[in-house]
């Protein structure tokens, strides 16, 4: 999991704005998630603060910029659509592979939602009508809660990433499954905590069912759009709450 908050800051930053001192200290104070982290990472920080400043070797600037020129590739942007939906406007980002991004209208500024998806992206959009296989798609989606993924292109996020949206994509519509059931599905019985930031950086909500992913008491948090959207989402699919979801087997003591 990750929270909502520092995802936010992150994305200040790479616009450029630099977070103010007591504003992080502050959050800090107040979330019990950041403070744990910052507990297993405070040592490592120390360690790193206590090793000597080394001027790099004059012949690395070339080496670096040599090896951007030869990896780096500009990608050509992405569309991007309208499309009216059950619980409101989305926005649709698409390319010829697929549909690469949803966003759920909360009444932003079109221009600010769009700059947020530029950057989860990593790439421009181009405002464009919906086609209609991309309408369908998501007409589909409201009307059977099972998404044609193969109209879904997630194949430039992190292996990881993908292994857990696809995990995510198996829960069946009206039911919800933990962070820590998807770890262990995916071998990786510790991993709950980066599956849970692999959900919060899901590109394409709704299609890849994020929303179907709870923490181990069942409880609706951490999403995107907030928690009523989650809920409305959930209970359109028939989700009624009946306590903890399915969790991971835990190996007897």
């Amino acid at each position: 999991m990750r929270c909502c908050d520092v995802e936010r800051l992150w994305d200040e930053m790479r616009e450029g704005v630099q977070p103010r001192r007591e504003h992080v200290l502050a959050h800090l104070r107040a979330c019990p998630e950041c403070q744990e982290i910052y507990r297993e990472n405070e040592g490592i920080a120390y360690c790193l603060t206590c090793l000597p400043l080394v001027d790099p070797p004059q012949s690395l600037v070339p080496k670096i910029l040599d090896h951007i020129k030869a990896t780096v590739k500009i990608a050509a942007p992405d569309s991007i659509a309208r499309v009216e939906s059950p619980i409101g406007r989305l926005y649709v980002a698409f390319r010829h592979t697929g549909i690469t991004a949803v966003a759920v209208d909360r009444g932003e500024d079109e221009e600010l939602v769009l700059a947020k998806l530029q950057r989860r992206l990593g790439r421009g959009l181009i405002p464009s009508q919906a086609p209609q296989w991309v309408t369908e798609t998501v007409a589909a989606f409201f009307q059977t809660h099972r998404p044609d993924l193969e109209k879904v292109d997630i194949s430039e996020l992190t292996p990881f990433e993908q292994s857990a949206l696809r995990a995510a994509a198996t829960i069946p519509p009206g039911e919800v499954r933990s962070y820590g059931w998807i770890a262990e599905k995916l071998g990786q019985p510790t991993a709950a905590r980066a599956v849970g930031r692999a959900m919060a950086r899901n590109p394409v909500a709704l299609l890849y069912p994020c929303h179907r992913v709870v923490d181990a008491t069942g409880a609706l948090h951490q999403y995107a759009y907030g928690v009523e959207v989650k809920a409305r989402i959930l209970a359109l699919e028939g989700y009624h709450s009946k306590g903890a979801p399915p969790q991971a087997a835990r190996p007897p003591r």
